[in-house]
């Protein structure tokens, strides 16, 4: 339920710019177009594997980024603008529905895309809802491209506020400079820290007949090994995060023997580990906006983790109350409500989890 006061945030998000960016930044300048990654599909028979293990690798995990721009309020406007019929893009099509995202159509116009098509269609958008919706309170921007520097200094003139979030390495200066607030994806709570190149020492220990395709004619025989990530089969390190990342693994559900409907919920999920994984983003949220050691209100962080996830409720996992939750998991947070009101914090070693 939307707080009488709550502050009503846009969420705007240019998909080609963050998904491009984030695979670029991994894999290099250019790498995006160099390995034909737009028309890539991976279930072709002929797919070069060593492209569709750089595409996991780079994967976006979306669901952090909606949980980082619930924290500043309600989402009530939610899109995202892309070629949908492109199967990178397809690709990602229920992980975001799965979060309410309107799913905005650009039909590709020219050879080379859609050419700026995003850019001016958002830009649109953000400008109309300012004015259609005057009790919008937060523009939140997810692009690096300078082309938006106007968009955030008129969203700020209009007495909004301004928040932009883009991959390190592409995201301008001056873009960052004209919001009231900027964040790296690579800072937000619940994004795995994934550095450039660090993949190839995964790629070293793999077995060779995963790691590289069939040599291509007249490919060099001494060319530097493609950097990969570990097949999506392999066991996560942290079993608390399967659910959470089982819905940003991408599946192409443009492919005509896959239906597209809404996944069940597999049967080896703990309701209570999941509940576990809500509560720390939430803290790591709470404590990314402040002092690492501040305490927090436990009713704020009860309202970002219904922010991030609607149907959670602590009576069908069997407590009385929230604060019996929050005693129940003292493994990762503390709780204190010595004082006028109750305070939790995370522990420094869930951090590290």
């Amino acid at each position: 339920m939307t707080e009488p006061n709550d502050s009503r945030v846009g969420l705007y998000i240019d998909f080609d710019n963050i998904v491009i960016s984030r695979y670029q930044q991994l894999h290099g300048r250019n790498a995006f177009q160099r390995d034909g990654i737009r028309n890539f599909n991976k279930s072709n028979e002929d797919a070069d594997p060593e492209v569709a293990a750089r595409l996991a690798a780079a994967t976006v995990d979306f669901d952090a980024i909606i949980d980082f721009a619930a924290s500043f309020g309600t989402l009530v406007v939610n899109r995202a603008y892309a070629d949908w019929s492109v199967p990178v893009n397809a690709s990602y099509q229920r992980q975001l529905m799965s979060r309410a995202v309107d799913l905005t159509q650009l039909f590709t116009t020219t050879t080379r895309g859609t050419k700026n098509g995003a850019d001016i269609r958002l830009a649109v958008d953000v400008v109309e809802d300012l004015f259609r919706l005057p009790d919008l309170t937060h523009v939140i921007i997810i692009a690096g491209d300078s082309d938006y520097i106007a968009l955030a200094q008129k969203s700020k003139r209009l007495g909004r506020f301004v928040v932009g979030i883009g991959v390190a390495g592409s995201t301008s200066t001056s873009l960052a400079a004209a919001c009231d607030e900027f964040e790296d994806y690579d800072s937000l709570p619940g994004v795995e820290k994934v550095a450039a190149g660090s993949a190839e020492a995964e790629s070293a220990a793999a077995p060779a007949t995963t790691r590289r395709a069939p040599a291509r004619k007249g490919a060099a025989a001494d060319s530097p090994a493609t950097a990969i990530e570990p097949t999506p089969t392999e066991a996560p390190k942290k079993a608390g995060s399967r659910a959470r990342r089982a819905s940003t693994i991408p599946t192409f559900s443009h492919i005509d023997d896959t239906q597209f409907d809404e996944p069940e919920p597999a049967d080896d999920i703990d309701p209570q580990q999941v509940a576990t994984e809500l509560l720390v983003r939430a803290l790591q949220i709470g404590h990314a906006k402040g002092d690492a050691d501040e305490w927090l209100n436990t009713g704020t962080v009860k309202n970002q983790m219904r922010r991030m996830d609607p149907s959670f409720n602590e009576k069908p996992l069997g407590f009385r109350s929230f604060t019996d939750f929050l005693a129940s998991r003292s493994d990762v947070a503390e709780l204190n409500d010595e004082g006028s009101q109750r305070v939790i914090r995370l522990r420094p070693e869930a951090e590290l989890r």
